[in-house]
């Protein structure tokens, strides 16, 4: 990599809370695994290992659904105390070799080693060492992305997954990002993805052929991110932290709500749970905001939101009400959050997801 090109390293612990579980019982190894709650529960799959993946499981899936594909999946609920004290241990050993470190979750996280020192600033000797160093000390094995931005080093430590490393030339970068499937690109969903297949899209190269004015004609704001990055370019820096501007909870029945009055129903208890997880932040961060969020029988779901400095019970009774009135049919998940405002000095704090998972 040349002089003046960022140095970027992506790392990505493999089948993460499914690895803790192996390291903690390794007669699990061989067998079918899964992390995730109950089937009766209506439980989804936080992560699997690659024994399960054979038969097509994968995180976000239904549990009831992996069941059906591996009836002997092993399932266990996870001990997240665990995983984070492992997560922590990991981490450590990230910061002997960068300062700068942004955490995107629990396992994973971009790391900038521009002007680093270490092994003669080799970027990629340095990827190789943490590697070897996480798997020496944990256990764990590490997939890593080493590349000049973080969207190709995100792309790269999935490139050779599980326990892998792709290195992302810079003199190669135009030809590694053609061949790239556009399904590989952050927020290209399933929606977006057909809309691209419609068009005769499948890869980067073929999206470099639409400009920039007809993907922001066709995909709004997104559309612009698109063109960059169908062309490999991505300058956001690696952040020391990721600034929270929401707080949320939510909650899965075991059987679908019926009608609006059932979910409005959930009200209290979801509020009071809230209240609780808003109190940590409420010294620093004002409310700004109320979402409402209702995922329905057929996985379909929606948000309302508005702007409010003190939103109460009421107003959220009103935004279940809007929320609801778009699919008027059962419903399987209510989720309720506080927009909050930008702390002092993080006028670009990053926004983490309103409803994020605990995986």
């Amino acid at each position: 990599m040349s002089g003046n090109t960022r140095k970027i390293i992506h790392l990505d612990c493999d089948c993460f809370f499914a690895a803790v579980e192996m390291l903690d019982h390794p007669e699990w190894c061989e067998v079918p695994l899964a992390v995730g709650g109950a089937a009766e529960r209506r439980g989804v799959i936080a992560t699997c290992n690659y024994p399960a993946r054979r038969f097509g499981v994968h995180s976000a899936m239904s549990t009831a659904r992996a069941l059906q594909l591996c009836p002997q999946l092993k399932l266990v609920s996870g001990n997240m105390a665990r995983y984070r004290e492992v997560a922590e241990r990991i981490f450590d050993i990230y910061r002997r070799y960068s300062d700068t470190i942004e955490p995107v979750s629990i396992d994973e996280a971009y790391l900038d080693v521009t002007g680093s020192p270490l092994f003669d600033g080799s970027a990629t000797r340095i990827a190789q060492a943490i590697r070897q160093q996480v798997r020496e000390e944990t256990g764990i094995t590490v997939s890593a992305g080493v590349a000049q931005n973080k969207f190709l080093a995100k792309v790269a430590s999935d490139w050779n997954k599980p326990d892998g490393l792709c290195v992302v030339d810079p003199m190669r970068q135009a030809e590694f990002v053609a061949q790239l499937p556009v399904k590989k690109i952050p927020g290209v969903g399933p929606r977006t993805q057909e809309k691209l297949l419609g068009l005769g899209v499948e890869t980067c190269d073929q999206l470099q052929q639409l400009s920039q004015q007809q993907l922001t004609e066709l995909f709004g704001r997104f559309g612009e991110r698109l063109w960059q990055l169908a062309r490999g370019q991505d300058n956001r820096e690696v952040r020391l932290s990721r600034e929270r501007k929401s707080v949320s909870t939510e909650h899965t029945f075991s059987r679908d709500l019926p009608d609006l009055a059932a979910c409005q129903a959930q009200l209290d208890e979801l509020l009071a749970d809230l209240e609780r997880r808003y109190e940590k932040h409420r010294e620093q961060r004002r409310i700004i905001g109320a979402v409402a969020k209702l995922k329905f029988k057929d996985f379909s779901q929606t948000t309302a939101e508005t702007r409010s400095s003190r939103p109460d019970k009421a107003l959220f009774m009103a935004l279940i009400e809007e929320a609801w009135q778009r699919g008027q049919k059962p419903v399987r998940l209510v989720g309720v959050g506080y927009r909050l405002d930008t702390a002092e000095g993080d006028a670009e704090a990053v926004q983490l997801p309103l409803f994020d998972s605990d995986a």
